[in-house]
C-alpha cells in the first residue's frame, strides 16, 4: 500500500521528516518497506522556464525550421532553432534551458548548446510528450498568454514534489487502509509521544451537502441481506465528464494510479482517503430505473470493465438493473454501465458487503482490485454515508451538476460498536510492565475507541466496527502497546519458568535427531505448503479423490486440497530443480497429510485423519562430477540403506520387520512395504514413468514414505542398553544359495536369525549372480554370516554345527541348493 507524505499531512498536522514519520509508522505495526521521493513528472522539469518568443524567422539552410528569439526572462533572450509547426511570434512557451535533462518515454536527454545546420540553438521550445505531461508531439506547448516570463514551469503545471511510502499492511490491519486511517495511527503516535499537542485527524467536513431536488431517484432493492450489510446511493445530474484538475492527478499519481476521468479519479481518490471504495454508474444503463443487489443464477454471462468475459457461479453477489448483472459488488464494474465521456448522469454506489462472498468471487474469478482488497477483509459499514457525501460534494465541484435524489440507504440490520471489557492489570500482567491510566486513555481516545465507563481497575470500551480485528481485550491490548511501542516495553532482568514434565519420547527431539543424521549424510530437507491441486487425486487408485480434503475457499485454483501425500510435493521440487540444471538430489520433508474418514460422527473433527510424515527422495548420481570419482546413479538400494538407519537409529530391531513386495500401487514400477506387528511403518520404490511424465521429470526418481508417527510409537517399545564390547572374536562363514529369483533377500535373513538367534550377529549380501547357464528363474546369493560367542572362543564343530542347521533350514524353507 503507497501512502502520499503531501496526502497525509492533509490530515494532520506534523512538518516531522519522512525518515522519522516512516519510523513512528513502522514501530506502530505499519511497516515501511520502503520510502522514495517521488514527482508528478520525473525530473520535476527543473531548468524548465516559461518564455515568450520575440522573434521567428525562418532557417536560411532549412525549409522545415525556424530560428526564434526567446525572452526568459534573463539579461539577453536565448537563440532556439525549433522545427514545430505551430511556433508563432508573441507566444508563450514551455523552454528547457541548456543543461536540462528531461525524461521521455525513449529515456532522459540533456539539452546542451548546439548547432543545427549552421544556426546555433541554446535550448528547446518543448512539446507534451517532450515533458513528460502528455503524449501529443504535433508540436510545441503554448501557454496561457498571461503566464509571466520566467516563471518555472514546474510552479505554472504545479509539480509536486512528494515522499511516498511502500507500507506492508497485515491482513489484521485494513482499518489503516487509506491516508485517515494511517493519519489516525500517526496521530496517536504523536500525541503519544507528546501528549500537549492534541493532534487530532481532520477530516474533510461534509456538513454542507445538500440535495438539490429529487428528480432522478433510484431505488435500491437487496435481495441477499446476508451478502450485502449496507447499501447507500445517490444520483448526480447535468455532470461533465473531463479530466481532472491538477491537483486530483497529483494525488492519484503519487500513489501510482493513472488518472482515468474526473468522475473515475473522485471515486478512486475517496478510496485511498477515507477506505471506502465507491462505483458510479451511468444512470441510462439502468434498465427499469431501480438497482437490485443480488446472486444472478449460475451460467449468466457478465462482461467485466477491462472486457473480460466470464461466467457466473450462482454465487456472484452482483450489482444489477432490471435485466442483467452491472457490476460484480465489492470487485469489478461492468464494460457498459460505466462512465464515459458521454456520461451525464450518474448513480454512485457506496456500500458495505460481506468480505466471505467477496472473497469467494474474486479468488474463483482471478480478479483482484483495490476494493476487493478492502471488501474481503472487511469495511466499515458505518463510513458509507461519509465517502458517499464526500464524493458528491468533489464531483459537483469539479465536475459540475447537481445532486438530483435523496440518499437512498438501505440497511437492514445496523451494526452496532463492540463493547468489550479491559482491566488496567490485565494490560499490565501481558506487557510486563506497569502503564500509566492516562497513557491508556489518550491511547484509546487517539484510535477513537470510546470509553463508555470507569469503575476502578476496569473500562468498558466501544470499539468502532472500523476496527474489524479488535473483538477481545488481549486485542485491546495489542491496540494500546503498538502505540505505546514495544520499543519501550522494558527487558526484565529475571526469568521466571515452571517445570513441565514433557511427554515421552519427544517427537520434536526424535525428529530433530533424525533431520540431523539425514542433513550429515548430504540430504537436503525442504518444506512444501499442505495445500496443493486436486488434480493430483482424481481417477487416482493410491489416493482416491474421495479422501481428498477439499478447500471451501481456496486462495487459488492450485490449492484447492489438502494434500494426501508427500510425494507430488516432492516431485514438484525435483522438476523445479532439474530446470535449474539440479540433477542430483538427495530430499527430505517432515509434513502432515490430511484424509477423510468415512464415519459418521457428531464432532466434524473426527471426519478427517491428518498423518504425520517423513518423506526421502534421491534421483541423480550420488555424487557431484569429480575428477576423483566416476559417476554412479542413485538406485533403491541407496535408498533402501538411508530407511535402514532411521530405523537402526531409532533402535528398532530390523529382525522384527517383515517386508513385503507389493505391485498395488499405480505410483510406484515397483516397492517394498516393511511392517511391524501388522503395522505399516514404510514403503521405498521407484516412481513411475507415467507419473514422472506428470511432472517433466526424465531421470529416475526413488521415493520412501515412512509412518513417523507409528515409528516413534515403536520406538517407545525398544530400549537401546549399553553392551561391553566383546572379548572373544568373531567368525566368518560364506554360502553361495541357489535360489529362485522371486525370493528376497530379507527372506534369507529372517530365516537365518529365526533359526539361530543366540550366536549370529550379523549377515551381509556381497554378491549376486544370475545366467541361464545356472536355470531360468533362478539366481545365486553370495552370503556372509558373522557368529559370536560371548563367553568363550567358537570352535570349529560349534560352528559347523550352526551352519549345517542353517543349510537345512534353507534348503526347506527356500528348496536353496547349496553351491
Amino acid at each position: 500500500m503507497k501512502i502520499s507524505y503531501n496526502w497525509l499531512k492533509n490530515y494532520i498536522e506534523t512538518d516531522e521528516p519522512p525518515e522519522l514519520i516512516s519510523q513512528w509508522l513502522t514501530d506502530c505495526g505499519l511497516e515501511v518497506e520502503s520510502f522514495e521521493k517521488h514527482q508528478t513528472i520525473k525530473g520535476g522539469l527543473e531548468g524548465v522556464v516559461v518564455g515568450k518568443v520575440l522573434t521567428c524567422e525562418k532557417h536560411p539552410d532549412a525549409d522545415k525550421l525556424v530560428v526564434t528569439r526567446v525572452d526568459i526572462g534573463e539579461a539577453e533572450p536565448l537563440t532556439i532553432v525549433c522545427g514545430a509547426p505551430n511556433v508563432k511570434q508573441g507566444q508563450k512557451v514551455p523552454v528547457a534551458t541548456v543543461g536540462t535533462t528531461l525524461y521521455t518515454d525513449k529515456g532522459p536527454f540533456e539539452i546542451k548548446k548546439t548547432k543545427i545546420r549552421g544556426q546555433e540553438s541554446c535550448g528547446m521550445i518543448c512539446a507534451e510528450d517532450e515533458l513528460g505531461i502528455g503524449t501529443s508531439h504535433e508540436g510545441i506547448m503554448v501557454l496561457h498568454p498571461e503566464t509571466p516570463v520566467g516563471t518555472p514551469a514546474k510552479k505554472y503545471f504545479q509539480i509536486e514534489d512528494d515522499w511516498v511510502f511502500e507500507i506492508e499492511l497485515t491482513p489484521n490491519r485494513i482499518d489503516a487502509a487509506s491516508h485517515i486511517g494511517t493519519a489516525r495511527d500517526l496521530a496517536a503516535v504523536i500525541n503519544h509521544i507528546n501528549p500537549k499537542l492534541k493532534n487530532n485527524v481532520n477530516k474533510p467536513a461534509v456538513e454542507n451537502f445538500k440535495t438539490d431536488d429529487n428528480s432522478l431517484f433510484i431505488p435500491v432493492e437487496i435481495k441477499d441481506q446476508e451478502a450485502c450489510i449496507r447499501y447507500s446511493g445517490i444520483t448526480i445530474s447535468e455532470i461533465t465528464v473531463t479530466d481532472s484538475p491538477a491537483w486530483l492527478k497529483n494525488r492519484l499519481l503519487s500513489i501510482g494510479l493513472k488518472p482515468v476521468n474526473n468522475i473515475v479519479d473522485i471515486t478512486n481518490f475517496v478510496l485511498h482517503e477515507t477506505g471506502q471504495p465507491l462505483h458510479a454508474f451511468d444512470t441510462s444503463k439502468i434498465t427499469g430505473n431501480k438497482i437490485i443487489v443480488k446472486k444472478p443464477p449460475k451460467g449468466t454471462p457478465f462482461t467485466t470493465l477491462d472486457n473480460e468475459n466470464i461466467k457466473l457461479t450462482g454465487n456472484d453477489l452482483m450489482i444489477c438493473n432490471s435485466e442483467k448483472p452491472m457490476c460484480m459488488a465489492g470487485i469489478l464494474g461492468g464494460s457498459f454501465s460505466g462512465v464515459n465521456d458521454k456520461t451525464k448522469n450518474i448513480f454512485l454506489e457506496s456500500a458495505c458487503f460481506n468480505p466471505f462472498f467477496i472473497r469467494r468471487s474474486s479468488k474463483y474469478h482471478q480478479i483482484y482490485t483495490d476494493a476487493s482488497f478492502r471488501f474481503e477483509r472487511g469495511s466499515d459499514p458505518n463510513i458509507t454515508l461519509y465517502a458517499l457525501k464526500r464524493a458528491a460534494m468533489l464531483i459537483k465541484e469539479i465536475a459540475g451538476g447537481k445532486i438530483s435524489s435523496e440518499i437512498v440507504d438501505v440497511y437492514p440490520k445496523p451494526v452496532e460498536n463492540k463493547h468489550i471489557n479491559f482491566s488496567y492489570n490485565n494490560l499490565n500482567k501481558l506487557s510486563g510492565q506497569i502503564i500509566d491510566k492516562d497513557v491508556v486513555k489518550n491511547i484509546l481516545n487517539s484510535l477513537e475507541i470510546k470509553i463508555v465507563k470507569e469503575k476502578d481497575d476496569l473500562l468498558e470500551l466501544a470499539v468502532p466496527p472500523f476496527k474489524v480485528d479488535v473483538t477481545r481485550e488481549t486485542d485491546v491490548v495489542e491496540e494500546i502497546l503498538r502505540i505505546y511501542g514495544y520499543n519501550n516495553i522494558e527487558i526484565p532482568n529475571k526469568i521466571q519458568s515452571a517445570i513441565v514434565l514433557s511427554p515421552k519420547p519427544d517427537k520434536d527431539h526424535l525428529q530433530n535427531q533424525i533431520s540431523d543424521m539425514l542433513s550429515g549424510q548430504g540430504l537436503r530437507e525442504i518444506m512444501n505448503n499442505s495445500l496443493t491441486n486436486f488434480q493430483h487425486y482424481e481417477n487416482n487408485r493410491d489416493f482416491p479423490s474421495q479422501k481428498t480434503v477439499k478447500i471451501i475457499n481456496p486462495i487459488s485454483n492450485e490449492l484447492n486440497a489438502l494434500r494426501q501425500t508427500l510425494l507430488y510435493d516432492c516431485l514438484s521440487t525435483i522438476a523445479r530443480n532439474i530446470n535449474y540444471r539440479n540433477t542430483n538430489l538427495k530430499l527430505y520433508e517432515f509434513g502432515n497429510t490430511y484424509k477423510l474418514k468415512n464415519v459418521d460422527s457428531t464432532n466434524p473433527l473426527n471426519k478427517y485423519n491428518e498423518t504425520e510424515e517423513l518423506a526421502i527422495s534421491i534421483t541423480g548420481n550420488k555424487e557431484n562430477e569429480s575428477w576423483k570419482s566416476e559417476e554412479k546413479i542413485t538406485d533403491f538400494f541407496d535408498l533402501k540403506n538411508i530407511v535402514y538407519q532411521i530405523i537402526k537409529k531409532l533402535g528398532i530391531n530390523q529382525s522384527d520387520l517383515t517386508c513385503v513386495e507389493t505391485t498395488g500401487y499405480i505410483s510406484y514400477s515397483y516397492a517394498l512395504d516393511y511392517k511391524l506387528n501388522d503395522k505399516k511403518i514404510a514403503t521405498i520404490g521407484k516412481v513411475s514413468h507415467t507419473l514422472l511424465n506428470q511432472f517433466d521429470i526424465e531421470q529416475d526418481v526413488f521415493y520412501s514414505t515412512i509412518d513417523w508417527q507409528n515409528i516413534v510409537d515403536l520406538h517407545t517399545r525398544y530400549k537401546i542398553e549399553f553392551e561391553d564390547l566383546p572379548k572373544y572374536p568373531e567368525v566368518r562363514r560364506d554360502l553361495a544359495l541357489l535360489i529362485d529369483s522371486d525370493i528376497p533377500y530379507e527372506r534369507i535373513e529372517q530365516l537365518a536369525f529365526n533359526s539361530e538367534k543366540k550366536h549370529l550377529v550379523k549377515m551381509n549380501l556381497f554378491d549376486v549372480y544370475r545366467d541361464e547357464k545356472i536355470g531360468k528363474n533362478k539366481k545365486s546369493y553370495a552370503v556372509s554370516f558373522i557368529l559370536l560367542d560371548k563367553e568363550k572362543t567358537m570352535t570349529d564343530k560349534q560352528i559347523d554345527t550352526i551352519m549345517k542347521k542353517l543349510v537345512k533350514t534353507y534348503e526347506r524353507d527356500l528348496g536353496a541348493i547349496i553351491r
